[in-house]
């Protein structure tokens, strides 16, 4: 694996949905979220890990060191039980071993093992007690550019759920809850100082990106519509500290609608803008898509 990566960066992903549901909250009937003071949609940092974890999985399946940590259906405390196994250590209920330089290894065994861990930490502090690790890479929540309206379209279905409900009627309702339209911006940074301490490596900064890419396009299903990243925008310092505050860069990017006396229906809709001139001597602005 190659060495930590070695500048800090900064990044701002965009992208879109037509006819779906984003992220839908459990608290309001699955319906897409929304600020309920603007209205504006959000996207939750842990829906974008998800993709980010399922597109590592498929690229990197059965190659060492991309397992995955959060996985569905599998116990936290059995992915805990590999590194004990592997370093062959006894563990002992909710406590790391009294040994510094074993606790310290059970950390660094998941941080080398898992992807998602030494990408953007764990609380690993659980029956099977493996440390906890604070990632370099971290999402804001994604915000949509306006504020969106969220539609329920009743379907009905042919097949009815019992043999009981197929006496009385031939079919059933149901509902969908979709955004017609929106597109979402989505904050990210990525500290070269913790990658130290999690081996995140310049060939795992080039799969993030990659996720980050492509990810839509490996989560395809009928709730979520027609989604897909537009732009991503990179800022690459020249340091691991930095050479301006992140707000400063991300001020740089400013979207605007083309048309704001009708609805936005499409991403051709909107004007993306890079002030370049703002941009500060020593970052580098790469832009991905």
């Amino acid at each position: 694996m190659s060495k930590p990566i070695q500048h800090r960066y900064e990044f701002v992903l965009l992208f879109d949905v037509e006819n779906g549901n984003p992220n839908g909250d459990p608290d309001a009937g699955n319906l897409p979220r929304i600020d309920p003071e603007t209205s504006h949609g959000l996207v939750t940092d842990v829906c974008l890990k998800r993709k980010i974890r399922n597109y590592v999985s498929i690229v990197k399946e059965g190659v060492e060191g991309y397992d995955i940590y959060v996985r569905e259906g599998t116990a936290l405390n059995a992915q805990h039980r590999k590194a004990y196994a592997a370093l062959n250590i006894e563990p002992v209920e909710k406590k790391l071993p009294k040994d510094e330089e074993s606790a310290r290894e059970l950390t660094a065994f998941m941080c080398r093992h898992f992807f998602d861990i030494r990408t953007f930490g764990a609380v690993m502090t659980t029956g099977v007690n493996c440390g906890q690790v604070r990632g370099p890479v971290q999402l804001g929540f994604a915000r949509s550019i306006d504020p969106i309206v969220q539609q329920e379209i009743t379907i009905t279905r042919v097949a009815v759920t019992s043999e009981k409900d197929a006496e009385k009627k031939d079919r059933e309702m149901g509902r969908k809850h979709i955004v017609p339209y929106a597109l979402y911006r989505v904050e990210g940074y990525v500290s070269a100082y913790l990658a130290e301490k999690t081996g995140f490596s310049e060939e795992d900064l080039e799969l993030l990106w990659g996720a980050l890419t492509n990810m839509f396009d490996h989560d395809r299903s009928a709730a979520r519509g027609k989604m897909a990243s537009r732009r991503l925008i990179i800022f690459e310092h020249e340091s691991k500290l930095g050479n301006t505050p992140a707000h400063k860069l991300f001020e740089c990017i400013t979207i605007s609608r083309v048309d704001g006396s009708r609805p936005p229906r499409s991403y051709s809709d909107y004007k993306v803008e890079l002030n370049s001139a703002a941009i500060p001597d020593g970052v580098r602005v790469i832009e991905r898509i």
